[in-house]
């Protein structure tokens, strides 16, 4: 695509002139940025995102003794070390709260809605939210699942890759319930709307941006496994944003768990981005691309999805998107068993859409 066929679209238009008046408004915009979650956030990992560029990431603090939530000294020890590296800790996961599998997870309580283990459990959150601020990390980022991420197995990719699949008319559960048994959508509603309101006000408080990353992928509304995931459709998410209603209460937008939820991404997923983005609800992206639709789906490099990187990116500067766009579950490879060399191809990827949307806008 030449500069010519780049700002000719409405998208790029829109963005100049977003940028234009916000800028107008409150001084130069803040501009999103490549960043990673991958962990651990040693030395080594450090140094390997430097290498490539990656200078803002989501981290993983060491957390002693089984706790759910890292102290202030623990926090500063992985800043430091971030900061030796020349990279900036924008986010950071919870010890708990992960994409695991109910019957997997040692802290199910809050998903299980298990009190008073429960209140417990949420009361580390808290405590993370005030570390976090007392340390001057910004954003956490967490899940509220209860199956995990679902997949059907891999499928060959472009030379010796593989793909991660979903295909819900092969889907074989082990069992045919967790040990959470059934869970209909008002049960797993209450348990979200419980968290969310013990937890959000701690956030407004100490104005910690708390990120949810939606159900992956997304279920009919019978459920799988007995469980409605309510987080599994763009209606879910509409609804979760509105819950305990605040700056600080929003998503880790995985634009390909969000595509996962659609039946033509390819067409449907910028009009996604543009309802959560002007409500600025997204604190974080997932910038990964599928191939298939809601059901039936593989997850692939970004330049050979459905969904089109260009555009999309067009789409978060036209909303003025000002944080980090990450890659996940990248492709794998027999010479690549951790995903580094797919990462590095991600990273080159979106770093230079980021630079040729910001040049050109």
């Amino acid at each position: 695509m030449n500069r010519r066929q780049f700002l000719s679209s409405g998208a790029a238009a829109g963005a100049l002139s977003t940028a234009t008046s916000s800028q107008a408004a409150a001084g130069p915009p803040a501009r999103m940025r490549l960043g990673c979650q991958s962990a651990p956030t040693n030395d080594t990992h450090l140094k390997y995102f430097a290498r490539y560029g990656v200078k803002d990431i989501c981290g993983y603090p060491v957390v002693a003794d089984g706790r759910l939530y890292a102290t202030l000294e623990e926090l500063k020890t992985m800043l430091g070390l971030a900061e030796k590296n020349g990279i900036t800790v924008e986010s950071v996961v919870l010890p708990f709260l992960t994409s695991s599998h109910i019957d997997r997870e040692k802290h199910p309580a809050i998903m299980l809605a298990q009190s008073p283990e429960r209140d417990r459990d949420i009361e580390s959150v808290q405590n993370m939210i005030r570390n976090c601020a007392a340390t001057g990390i910004p954003s956490i980022k967490y899940n509220m699942s209860i199956l995990g991420v679902v997949r059907t197995g891999r499928t060959p990719g472009r030379g010796d890759a593989t793909y991660s699949q979903w295909r819900l008319a092969q889907a074989k559960p082990e069992n045919p319930l967790t040990k959470a048994g059934r869970v209909n959508a008002d049960q797993f509603w209450e348990r979200i709307t419980y968290f969310l309101d013990r937890v959000i006000p701690v956030a407004n408080e100490f104005k910690i941006r708390m990120a949810c990353h939606p159900h992956d992928p997304g279920v009919p509304p019978e459920g799988y496994q007995g469980v409605d995931r309510v987080l599994g459709t763009v209606d879910g998410l509409k609804k979760f944003i509105t819950i305990r209603e605040s700056p600080y209460h929003g998503l880790n937008f995985c634009q390909g768990t969000v595509s996962e939820m659609l039946q033509d991404p390819g067409k449907e997923i910028f009009d996604v981005i543009r309802y959560f983005g002007t409500r600025q609800k997204i604190f974080n992206v997932h910038f990964r691309n599928i191939r298939g639709h809601r059901n039936d789906f593989m997850e692939v490099y970004p330049d050979e999805g459905d969904v089109d990187f260009v555009k999309a990116i067009q789409v978060y500067k036209e909303v003025g998107y000002p944080y980090l766009l990450m890659p996940d579950h990248v492709p794998q490879a027999p010479g690549d068993p951790s995903g580094l060399q797919s990462f590095a191809y991600c990273y080159g990827y979106i770093r230079a859409l980021i630079q040729a949307v910001d040049r050109l806008a």
